[in-house]
């Protein structure tokens, strides 16, 4: 077990670096490709990537979630591993060209789609690079390392060639080309390496049938989850125009890049609990739920509070003066922050290894039919901040409807939580933040002292107050540098 629990921990980090880095590339290229494309070059990408994200979504149908559960049960039997993979893949392939089929229909048809035929070309690719990239095989496997290695060159290539390339405003097809390397070229490599796991030897006796059932209930559920998730920028594509959708995505810029690092345990935790729940190991699947609920709590309640405090700042450093208008719509979405967070954990840690798929499929089309009602109502008149009061309403729907499905298991998980330190904690951070927020001048200067003295506070008083997962971590990072405490 001690080893498990070590090998874990080192694929939350791997599983952190890989999803930060995933959001740390436009972090870095973001403020200068903001400055050269403006609101509305930045606006057609996203837009773009979010119109051919629901067609990646046919394609994938529900397989990327699923096959790290269904690969994850078999993954200690090498045939079945084996024949798994091979079925999970072809369906893939098959849902691929049919999604292709329709893009093509749609990109002929629809004027406001044709009007940028080379930029949705390029970004079509990401169904291609999406499914021969197996990733959910090496999740189910747990090699993190190699994915997050793998995936760290490519973006590192694509960093350099962003600042090369870009040069000036009519090159947003090039920022979309070079986006789309970075995210996903990399799956190339997963394809050829491949055949080292499930060998070249043909597979016989294929069943196709008994994944139809799960993969389309993991199918709805993508299909909700990507309406909400994408739905904010193809209705401020349509409603409004690109100008909103630049401000928007600069608006979700931070807040994508924090929940990534929310969502990193969530993620990693997901073959262990299935594995847990096949094994019968009920008391290490709740504790490790309950665990990871702490971990949400603490993480997103503090980076939700800096970044409402320091929304006009933050947007300012990232985009530049020309996206002030993203800075309401960042301060309402930044809650939804703490809300995926939970979400994640008792969505995709709890209730899929559970086998209880229908009630995350409910939560999400119960988030994207709010989503859409109060993007119809909002946006036309309040453009990007009506999408994300869709957004914030929409995510705290799903959260709801979660703890309704999981009533039996929410007091044991929300119960005995540091709440009362957490908020005394925040309030003397706020405190400290907002005097530097109103006594230090300069945009970087001021978000550089405040992170570290909120943050620095923040962790400093949590250890004060012996809040059980920070001195349990600082312990051990004391212990490793010489510093004994009664911990070791």
């Amino acid at each position: 077990m001690k080893n498990k629990q070590k090998s874990l921990k080192l694929n939350f980090i791997m599983n952190a670096i890989l999803t930060m880095s995933s959001f740390l590339f436009p972090l870095i290229t973001f403020p200068y490709v903001s400055r050269v494309l403006l609101p509305a070059g930045t606006g057609r990408v996203s837009f773009a990537n979010s119109v051919v994200t629901y067609f990646v979504m046919i394609s994938q149908l529900g397989i990327p979630t699923y096959g790290i559960r269904a690969c994850a049960v078999v993954r200690d039997d090498e045939e079945k591993l084996k024949k798994t993979v091979y079925e999970l893949f072809i369906i893939n392939v098959v849902m691929s060209i049919f999604a292709y089929v329709v893009f093509f229909i749609a990109l002929a048809s629809v004027p406001r789609l044709r009007a940028d035929r080379n930029l949705f070309l390029i970004t079509s690719t990401l169904i291609f690079f999406n499914t021969i990239g197996v990733e959910w095989l090496y999740k189910a496997l747990e090699q993190y390392t190699y994915i997050t290695i793998r995936s760290i060159i490519f973006k590192f290539i694509a960093l350099i060639a962003m600042f090369v390339l870009v040069r000036k405003v009519d090159d947003y097809v090039i920022y979309g080309g070079i986006s789309i390397f970075a995210a996903s070229a990399s799956n190339v490599f997963n394809f050829i390496r491949l055949r080292k796991i499930i060998g070249t030897k043909k597979v016989s006796n294929l069943n196709f049938k008994k994944h139809f059932k799960p993969v389309f209930t993991f199918f709805i559920i993508s299909c909700a989850t990507t309406i909400y998730t994408n739905l904010d920028n193809v209705m401020l594509g349509f409603m409004k125009d690109d100008v909103e959708v630049g401000y928007y995505n600069a608006a979700t810029k931070i807040k994508n890049i924090l929940v990534s690092i929310v969502t990193s345990l969530g993620t990693v935790l997901m073959p262990r609990a299935s594995y847990y729940i096949q094994q019968e190991m009920w008391d290490e699947f709740y504790k490790l739920s309950k665990k990871a609920i702490k971990f949400v709590l603490l993480a997103a309640t503090s980076m939700m509070i800096y970044f409402m405090i320091f929304a006009r700042e933050g947007v300012l450093f990232l985009s530049g003066e020309a996206f002030g208008g993203a800075v309401v719509p960042m301060i309402i979405v930044m809650p939804t922050l703490l809300f995926i967070g939970l979400t994640n954990i008792m969505g995709i840690q709890m209730l899929i290894p559970m086998g209880n798929e229908n009630a995350v499929m409910i939560s999400t089309f119960a988030g994207a039919i709010v989503d859409l009602i109060l993007n119809a109502i909002f946006i036309p008149f309040l453009g990007s901040s009506g999408a994300a009061i869709g957004t914030l309403v929409a995510e705290f729907v799903v959260l709801i409807v979660q703890m309704v499905y999981l009533k039996k298991d929410v007091k044991y998980l929300y119960s005995n939580q540091s709440y009362f330190k957490i908020i005394i904690a925040l309030a003397i951070s706020t405190v400290i933040a907002l005097a530097v927020k109103h006594f230090i001048s300069g945009v970087f200067i001021k978000l550089v002292v405040s992170a570290v003295l909120f943050f620095g506070v923040y962790v400093v008083m949590l250890y004060i107050m012996k809040e059980e997962v920070v001195s349990e971590n600082l312990n051990k990072i004391f212990c490793k540098i010489g510093k004994k405490t009664d911990q070791c």
